[in-house]
């Protein structure tokens, strides 16, 4: 990941040092050097910045100010660079990722970039949470697709299978158990019935019963009496109980 850093000090010495050691990290990209608080609060309400590496006492504005001015919530990751240790305390109660003190040593530096990288990441993660959650409320066009089971990892005697979820005739409610038929195989899975059918593509699985869940495909023809459950006949001849909101659920799945 390529990291935008911003160095600000009141001293030209220390911005070049500071650049210097920042640049030998390719990651690291120094996008502006400022001279005081004021000039920082501009080139941040104008660039986008990643972290800004702040020297605490400066000619006017310093840099409490400073984050006073652009505000705790909207600051980039903070990392105060200082002569003076006495304004650690301060520095993070305003929620400054790291406190260094003149002169910077490297490998001390090295070391905070690190916690700096590992901050975006997780920011970036929690911004790609929270658009997730948003496209999930919005136009239902505009979800993300959601990925259900090819094969399910299943025990099988002393040994663990992986079974295509193509060749699942039907699945059955067994206490605390969900028992998963294919051709002449049962197997049995610590798995309630919601948890697994929530792994697989509803268009063809479908919940025909509370207790039963078929593969769409698997299914030759439906009994129904008026309006009550039903009876559906799988290709092997086995017939299985349907319920009024399993038929609504067959018919559904069917349209797709």
């Amino acid at each position: 990941m390529m990291v935008r850093a911003l160095i600000v000090d009141d001293e030209a010495l220390a911005r070049t040092r500071m650049a210097r050691l920042l640049g030998a990290d390719p990651e690291i990209e120094v996008c502006g050097e400022c001279r005081n608080g004021r000039e920082a609060a501009s080139f941040l309400k104008s660039r986008s910045v990643d972290v800004v590496f702040l020297d605490i006492q400066m000619p006017g504005e310093n840099g409490f100010d400073l984050i006073e001015t652009i505000g705790v919530r909207n600051m980039p990751v903070t990392v105060f660079v200082t002569a003076h240790n006495h304004y650690a305390i301060q520095a993070f109660k305003v929620h400054a990722l790291d406190y260094l003190t003149k002169p910077v040593e490297e490998e001390r530096l090295t070391s905070t970039v690190e916690r700096v990288k590992e901050r975006l990441e997780s920011r970036k993660g929690l911004t790609e949470l929270a658009m997730r959650s948003l496209l999930e409320n919005l136009d239902p066009a505009k979800r993300p697709s959601p990925i259900y089971a090819k094969r399910l990892l299943l025990p099988d005697g002393g040994k663990t299978v992986f079974l295509d979820v193509d060749r699942i005739e039907w699945i059955e409610a067994a206490d605390y158990y969900v028992c998963i038929h294919s051709g002449q195989k049962e197997f049995l899975l610590r798995e309630s019935m919601k948890d697994l059918a929530i792994t697989l593509d509803p268009s063809r699985f479908v919940r025909i019963h509370r207790s039963v869940i078929v593969n769409l495909e698997q299914i030759r023809e439906v009994f129904r009496e008026g309006r009550g459950e039903g009876t559906a006949i799988l290709k092997n001849g086995r017939r299985l109980r349907m319920s009024q909101a399993g038929w609504q659920a067959v018919l559904e799945a069917s349209r797709k």
